[in-house]
Parts: C-alpha cells; sequence; structure tokens
C-alpha cells in the first residue's frame, strides 16, 4: 500500500472538517482520488443524501423524510427497534421507506434480509422491481450486484452474499423467509378495508402469526401508515401490551400538540414546501372532517363534528350491579343485517336493549358479529331469550319479507331443539329506513347528551363506532341496530300502544 492509499484509507475515517482541510491542501490527483471518497462517503450516508446523489437533486428532501432516514441508520448501525411512524398521504413516506431506504440498507448490511409488505401483492412487487432495477442501473456505482439466478421482482439476492429482499402482500404467506429487517408500508389499502372488522381482524392476525414469526432474532420492524380506523394496525399496536416498546413518531398534516416531533408550532404544516396552509386547508375542505381529522392529522377520531360523545357514554354509564335493581318496562333485540348500500357493512349489528319506567333507556348486550343469515337469526333469537325481550327490531330495507322469515325459521328451530321452553315469539318491528342517517341518529344522541342512555358495563366495539361516526359516512351495523332498537324503545306513546290487547305474558315476570 502506497502512502496516498494510506492516507486515503485514513480520509475516511476523520470528521468532516479534518477532511475539508487535507483536501484543500492536496494534489490535483489526491483531490481527485478524495472526491470519489466523498462521494462514496455520502452514497453510505443516508438514505436521503443517496437518493439526492443518484437523481442529481432531483428527489425530494424534507424534515419529515429526514426522521425516516435516521430509523434506518439507527438499524444500519446495529441498533434493534420497533417504530411505528404515521403521517399524512402523499407526503413521500412511500417513496423513502419503502424505495430508496431499503435500497441504502442494503449497502450498508448487504448480508441481511429485508422484507416489505404492503396491503396488496403487486404494490408489494413494484416497491421490489424498483429496488431491483436501482441496483441494476446503479449498482457498479454502489458497489453491489444481483445474483445470476435470483432477481425477481419479488424476490433477490445480492451476489456473493448472505443478502437480499422479499416482498409480499398483507395476508400472503411468508413460510420460510426470515427477515433481519421488516418494513410494514401502507398495510391498509382504503377507507372501506379500514371501516370492515373483518379486514381489520384479517391484518391482525396476520401480523402477529405471520409477519413476526419471520423477523430474526435481533431484527427490526418499521411500520409507516395513514391512519385509517382507532382500530386499524397502528391502532392496535397503541392499544397493546407492547405499546411501550415500540418508537412512536405521530406526523400530523398541521401540528397540533406542543411537543411535536419536528418540533414544530401548533398550526404549522408538516410539508410547507409542497403542501402550505391554503393547500392544506383546500384539501380539509375537500374531503371533509372525517377523512381530515384520521387520514391528514391521524386522529382517526376527530376532535369535533361526530354525533357522539365518548364523555356522554362514559358519564352514563352504570355497572350490572347497579342495573340490578332497575326493573324495565320493555326490552328489545334489534338487528342490522349486513349488506345494504354500504360497501363496510360486514357484521350484522345485534344489540340488547331496554327501557325502565322512568324513560331511561338501557344498552343490554352487543352480539354483534359476521354471521350468514342462519346464524344471525339464531343468534338474535337466542339474545331475546336470555333478555326476554318483547319484541326484535329489524332492518327490512333490503330484504323484503327476508328478514322476517329468517327470524321466523331460527324461532322454530330452537322451539324443536327445546330451547325455548313455550315461550312466545317476540313481536317482530321491522324498519324501513327511510329518512336520512344523520336524522335518524341525532336524536338519539340527544338521549345520550341528557344522560338518559346508559351503558350497562362497557361494549368498545359498539362504541367505538358510536364516536367515531359523523354524517357523509357509512354507518356501522353495530350503531345501526342501537339507533333502531333505542328509537323503538323511546317512541311517543310505545308503552300504550303496547300494552293495548297484549295477554300472551310477553311482559310479565320482568324484574
Amino acid at each position: 500500500m502506497t502512502a496516498a492509499d494510506g492516507l486515503v484509507e485514513e480520509y475516511r475515517l476523520l470528521p468532516a472538517e479534518r477532511r475539508r482541510a487535507i483536501a484543500e491542501q492536496a494534489s490535483p490527483a489526491l483531490r481527485t482520488r478524495l472526491a470519489a471518497v466523498e462521494r462514496d462517503l455520502a452514497l453510505r450516508h443516508s438514505p436521503g443524501s443517496l437518493a439526492a446523489l443518484l437523481t442529481d437533486g432531483r428527489e425530494m428532501q424534507a424534515a419529515h423524510l429526514d426522521l425516516i432516514d435516521q430509523a434506518f441508520r439507527r438499524i444500519a448501525a446495529g441498533e434493534t427497534i420497533r417504530l411505528l411512524l404515521t403521517m399524512p398521504p402523499r407526503h413521500g413516506k412511500s417513496r423513502r421507506a419503502a424505495r430508496w431506504a431499503p435500497l441504502w440498507y442494503l449497502l450498508q448490511r448487504p448480508d441481511h434480509r429485508v422484507m416489505i409488505a404492503s396491503y396488496s401483492a403487486d404494490l408489494a412487487d413494484d416497491h421490489g422491481r424498483w429496488i431491483r432495477d436501482a441496483i441494476t442501473t446503479w449498482g457498479e456505482q454502489l458497489g453491489v450486484t444481483l445474483h445470476p439466478g435470483s432477481k425477481a421482482a419479488n424476490r433477490f439476492d445480492i451476489a456473493g452474499r448472505e443478502g437480499g429482499l422479499f416482498a409480499a402482500g398483507v395476508g400472503g404467506g411468508l413460510t420460510g423467509k426470515g427477515a433481519n429487517l421488516a418494513i410494514i408500508d401502507d398495510p391498509i389499502k382504503d377507507a372501506a378495508d379500514a371501516q370492515s372488522p373483518t379486514m381489520r381482524r384479517r391484518l391482525w392476525e396476520w401480523w402477529q402469526a405471520v409477519l413476526l414469526t419471520r423477523v430474526e432474532p435481533g431484527g427490526s420492524v418499521i411500520v409507516i401508515q395513514t391512519r385509517w380506523d382507532e382500530d386499524d394496525l397502528a391502532g392496535r399496536i397503541l392499544a397493546g401490551e407492547t405499546a411501550s416498546d415500540w418508537t412512536i413518531i405521530d406526523l400530523p398534516a398541521i401540528a397540533d400538540s406542543e411537543d411535536d416531533a419536528l418540533g414544530r408550532k401548533v398550526g404549522e404544516p408538516l410539508w410547507p414546501a409542497r403542501y402550505g396552509k391554503k393547500a392544506l386547508a383546500g384539501i380539509r375542505r375537500a374531503v371533509g372532517e372525517r377523512v381530515w381529522a384520521s387520514l391528514f392529522q391521524q386522529r382517526p377520531r376527530p376532535v369535533e363534528g361526530g354525533v357522539w360523545r365518548r364523555a356522554w357514554i362514559d358519564a352514563a354509564r352504570i355497572t350490572a350491579v347497579e342495573f340490578a335493581g332497575i326493573e324495565l318496562a320493555r326490552v328489545v333485540v334489534a338487528v342490522d343485517p349486513s349488506g345494504g348500500d354500504s360497501s363496510v357493512n360486514d357484521e350484522t349489528g345485534i344489540v340488547g336493549l331496554g327501557l325502565d319506567y322512568q324513560d331511561h333507556l338501557y344498552v343490554l348486550a352487543d352480539e354483534s358479529e359476521t354471521l350468514g343469515a342462519n346464524d344471525w337469526g339464531l343468534t338474535a333469537c337466542r339474545l331475546a331469550l336470555r333478555l326476554r325481550a318483547d319484541a326484535i327490531v329489524v332492518e327490512a330495507n333490503y330484504g323484503g319479507n327476508m328478514a322476517r322469515q329468517i327470524l321466523a325459521q331460527a324461532w322454530d328451530q330452537l322451539a324443536r331443539e327445546g330451547e325455548t321452553r313455550g315461550q312466545l315469539m317476540p313481536l317482530i318491528v321491522e324498519v324501513n329506513a327511510k329518512v336520512g342517517k344523520r336524522l335518524r341518529a341525532e336524536p338519539v344522541a340527544q338521549l345520550y347528551e341528557q344522560g338518559r342512555v346508559h351503558h350497562v358495563g362497557h361494549y368498545p366495539e359498539l362504541e367505538g363506532q358510536m364516536v367515531t361516526w359523523v354524517a357523509g359516512m357509512d354507518s356501522p351495523d353495530r350503531m345501526d341496530a342501537a339507533v333502531h332498537g333505542l328509537t323503538e324503545l323511546a317512541g311517543a306513546g310505545q308503552l300504550d300502544v303496547l300494552a293495548q290487547g297484549m295477554d300472551d305474558t310477553r311482559m310479565s315476570g320482568r324484574r
């Protein structure tokens, strides 16, 4: 090794000011070599610097993207982290976190396996294809090449090393694949999936049983997403037992707290060079408060504008012991079958409700679930038996007489099997919801505000649907069922009408 070679190697390890001083005094030939070292150092400094150099400065940079860079630098340096980063759409998160950053990481750790997962296999493959093509294009500059026999978009290996990348859609299999770094980018496709309990449950099951089991000991996980729902993947991580293990970086489009991750003042935009206050105000008007609060502010529940308030529910909540001394005048089971004009209603809402003699109402049970027609009929009838309901209120907008038939057949089946024990079938009250959802919900919400509706115990799913719903959203089935049932119980003159001509003992024996 020549003296110049030794100086170049030592130069790499020096701080920037010392390197600058050496370069200023170097000969033209040595300065050329040192410039190449500086370029290599810059390529390896961070994902952002790599992107800037390879695109001649065309790749956009911003302070919030630097936070993504910092996370990848920590992992590349050997730190094990769990990072949850939430930020608005169209702010560069996927391009940085699922493309440039994994590419940069593989340069630092060519013996590591990187996994990228997104809401669909096609999107994950697109990320993998981009990284593969980047290595093909810039491999000579980067010092890495692809293994000749492993160049697929969804899986490729680094030539001469142990590392590589594989991509998968959320819900897909990962058997046999282990990852030193797992990147989950945009695990939720759209509002329909976010509002579907079935899709949220499937995502969580995949997260627990598939993805987490593929992370190598000492491996790191990065989840980067836009918030869609209180119960989305980020919401479940935040509410889980391991929440304290996660580094949380929350980046709303407009800073709304004093402890902002970027140190912004309240009211300052996240990326003013691209989305200033005026542009964000226009987006807010266009998308509405519910979408703005969740997708752009990372607050799935609007601060204002919702029909219900959680404080109303909590203030009037009672325990089972407190409820034991209350005499009920009526009990109904309300059913909102899945389907209809909403693309998100894949549960059947089945809620038990009561009315006392002082016109206070009670939520007694929530048996809502994703059920077929026969199963929801049986579930509703069994709940009616357990609560000794005098009526089953069912929305019939989308089934004609089918809902009545389903309930009648279910009751007949339970009678044949001896479960009814001679109890008469409750009255079936069919509801045809002709008025708008807000017009149906607001009077019921006013009863909550007045403290006249009491939840006996806690019903997290139902309550979550209530407090996150605003006009304009598809209304979820649990909430719709509760509204139908409470409307039936609170209706003017209902008790007097029910009492007339009723001699079938439906009301006898009520505690």
